[in-house]
C-alpha cells in the first residue's frame, strides 16, 4: 500500500505545486509570445507533466527529462525558466495557445489532429501508447488481454484529453467493434497505473517509458501489449511563434547528437 500511496501522493503534489508554489505573478497574458518577446523579458515560461520522467520532486531538488532538457536551452540562451508542472493536458494545451506558457515541454505525440493546434518541434522522443494491466492469474485468467483484438467490449482508463484517445477510436474500427473509454481527470499516467496495480481498475493505457518506470514499484503490472506504434514525441508552441520553435528546432538539432543529450536519454528511457 506505501508504493500505492506514493503515487496517488504525486497527483495531489502536483496539483499543490500547480496551484501554490508555481503560481504566477498578477499579470495579463493576452497572446503568445514569439523569440524576440521572451529575450527581452530574460524569462521563458514553460509547462510540462508531473510524472518520474518529466519533472518530479525528489527531496528538496525537482528533477526530470524534460526539465533538465528545458533548463539546458535556457542555459543556452541565456535565459530564466519557469516551469509549471500541469496534470491536465488540455490546461497544457489551453496555457501554451493562450500565452500562459511559451513551450509545452513534455513528450507530446505528434498527429495530425495534433499539428492544428500547435506547432512542434523536430522529433526528441521516440515513444508509443501501451495497455497496462495485471499479469494473469492462472491460464485461465479471462480478464487478461492477449492482443488487441481482446479489447472488444473493454474499458480502458486514460488521463483526460489524452492524445491517445483518438488512437483508441481508430483502434476500436481497425478490430471492428467498442472499446469503451473512461477519462479520468483527477489522476496522472502514474497514478492510473498503481489503480490497475491494486484492482481498482483493470486496463489503462500509458506512454511506454512512463509505465515501463514503474515496474520496479509494480512487478504485477504487465505492459507488453502495444496500443499504437512506435511514435515521435516533441515539444510545441503556439502557432503564433515561428521564431521560438526555429530558435528550439535550431538548438535540438545540435543538442540531440551531443554526449549530454545521450547521457540524460539514458538517464530516464533506457531501464
Amino acid at each position: 500500500m506505501k508504493k500505492y500511496l506514493k503515487y496517488i501522493l504525486m497527483g495531489i503534489l502536483a496539483v499543490a505545486l500547480s496551484t501554490f508554489f508555481f503560481k504566477k505573478k498578477a499579470e495579463e497574458v493576452t497572446m503568445p509570445r514569439d523569440y524576440a518577446e521572451i529575450s527581452e523579458s530574460g524569462i521563458l515560461r514553460a509547462v510540462t507533466e508531473y510524472n518520474s520522467i518529466s519533472y518530479y520532486a525528489d527531496g528538496d531538488s525537482v528533477t526530470g527529462f524534460h526539465y533538465e532538457l528545458l533548463n539546458a536551452f535556457a542555459r543556452s540562451k541565456g535565459l530564466t525558466p519557469e516551469i509549471t508542472p500541469e496534470m491536465s493536458f488540455s490546461k497544457r494545451l489551453e496555457g501554451v495557445q493562450t500565452g500562459k506558457y511559451d513551450i509545452l515541454a513534455n513528450s507530446t505525440v505528434v498527429t495530425s489532429e495534433s499539428k492544428d493546434s500547435l506547432l512542434f518541434t523536430q522529433p526528441i522522443i521516440l515513444n508509443k501508447q501501451v495497455l497496462v494491466q495485471r499479469k494473469p492469474n492462472g491460464e485461465n485468467d479471462s480478464l487478461y488481454i492477449h492482443s488487441q483484438l481482446e479489447l472488444a467490449r473493454k474499458t480502458l482508463h486514460l488521463v483526460k484529453d489524452s492524445p491517445a484517445i483518438l488512437r483508441i477510436h481508430n483502434l476500436s474500427n481497425e478490430i471492428g467493434d467498442t472499446i469503451y473509454i473512461n477519462e479520468v481527470e483527477k489522476y496522472g499516467q502514474e497514478q492510473l497505473l498503481a489503480m490497475v496495480a491494486y484492482g481498482d481498475i483493470d486496463y489503462a493505457v500509458c506512454d511506454e517509458s512512463i509505465a515501463r518506470a514503474s515496474l520496479n514499484d509494480f512487478p504485477q503490472l504487465d505492459i507488453e501489449t502495444a496500443v499504437s506504434f512506435s511514435q515521435f514525441y516533441s515539444w510545441g508552441v503556439s502557432k503564433h511563434s515561428p521564431v521560438l520553435l526555429d530558435s528550439l528546432n535550431s538548438w535540438l538539432g545540435s543538442y540531440i547528437k551531443t554526449p549530454e543529450f545521450k547521457q540524460l536519454r539514458k538517464k530516464y528511457y533506457n531501464n
